[in-house]
This record gives structure tokens, C-alpha cells and sequence, in this order.
């Protein structure tokens, strides 16, 4: 498995890293961890994965949208934790729900308007999680998606 970040971000870059490792190691899935931060350097990513050939690509949040559209045309099946790769090629995203999130954002500025302090909110982490699956990209690569997957699915794009 492979999984692609931006070291530019240093902050996402460790986040990312420090998830997906535990992850692999308990799946038992050898991880190479690949940065990039410029169309020359995802390139370089890509004409690695064509001559590895991974079973799967993670895409850290920061990485640029039209990586779906090259993992898509390497024929290497994508996931990220945001569902923006998913809706323009990537195989498929878990992640919090960006609307969610978005309405969280106007409670804080409501109470921030009505005068609270921001340092006295509280930090809220994202409680409503979303599996986004595109069943087109997964035919085009060849996959079956189960279809227990698919019925615990969010949303399956066609």
C-alpha cells in the first residue's frame, strides 16, 4: 500500500502518517510513504506506483484533486479521507461530513457574535463520518465492491 503526502504541510503530513501506519501495520500491509508537493514530484509518485503497482493508494487531505484522476488512469485503486477524490475518480473516502463540519463553523461564529470568547469554546472533533464510494471508477478498474460495503455506504456515485 502506498500513501502520498505533501511535506509542505507538515502538520497533515504527520496526522496522515500517524493513522495510516497503525493501520497497515495491524492489517499486515507493507506501507510506502511517498511526498509531493508539485505536479513534477506527483509525476515522479505516479511513474513509481506504475512500476510497483501497489493494491492501494492513500491520499493524504492536502494533496491535490486531480490525483484522482491520475490514479484513475494508472489504474490504481484511490481512498482519502475526504470525499472531494471521490466525486472527481478516486475509488472511495471515509471522512467527516464536510456539511456537518460547515454548520458546526455557524454555531461557533453565532456564539462568537453574540459575544462569547473563542478561546473559551470548546474544540469539537467531527462526529459524523461518511463512506463515499464511486462504483463507476470501481468497474472501470475492475474491482467488485461488496455489497454489504455498498449498503453501509453514504453515498454510492454511479
Amino acid at each position: 500500500m502506498a500513501v502520498l503526502v505533501n511535506p509542505a504541510n507538515a502538520t497533515n503530513t504527520e496526522t496522515t502518517l500517524r493513522d495510516v501506519e497503525p493501520a497497515a501495520r495491524t492489517m499486515g500491509l507493507q506501507l510506502e510513504v511517498l511526498k509531493a508537493s508539485t505536479s513534477r514530484e506527483i509525476d515522479a509518485a505516479f511513474a513509481t506506483f506504475g512500476r510497483e503497482h501497489p493494491d492501494a493508494l492513500f491520499v493524504g487531505q492536502d494533496i491535490f484533486l486531480q490525483l484522482a484522476n491520475m490514479a484513475a488512469r494508472h489504474a490504481v485503486p484511490m481512498t482519502s479521507g475526504s470525499r472531494d477524490p471521490a466525486e472527481v475518480g478516486g475509488l472511495m473516502s471515509y471522512g467527516s461530513n464536510i456539511a456537518d463540519a460547515h454548520r458546526q463553523i455557524g454555531v461557533y461564529t453565532g456564539r462568537i457574535l453574540k459575544g462569547a470568547k473563542p478561546a473559551d469554546l470548546p474544540v469539537v472533533q467531527s462526529t459524523k463520518l461518511e463512506l463515499v464510494i464511486n462504483a463507476q471508477t470501481a468497474r472501470m478498474l475492475g474491482l467488485a465492491v461488496p455489497p454489504s460495503l455498498l449498503a453501509t455506504a453514504d453515498e454510492v456515485i454511479e
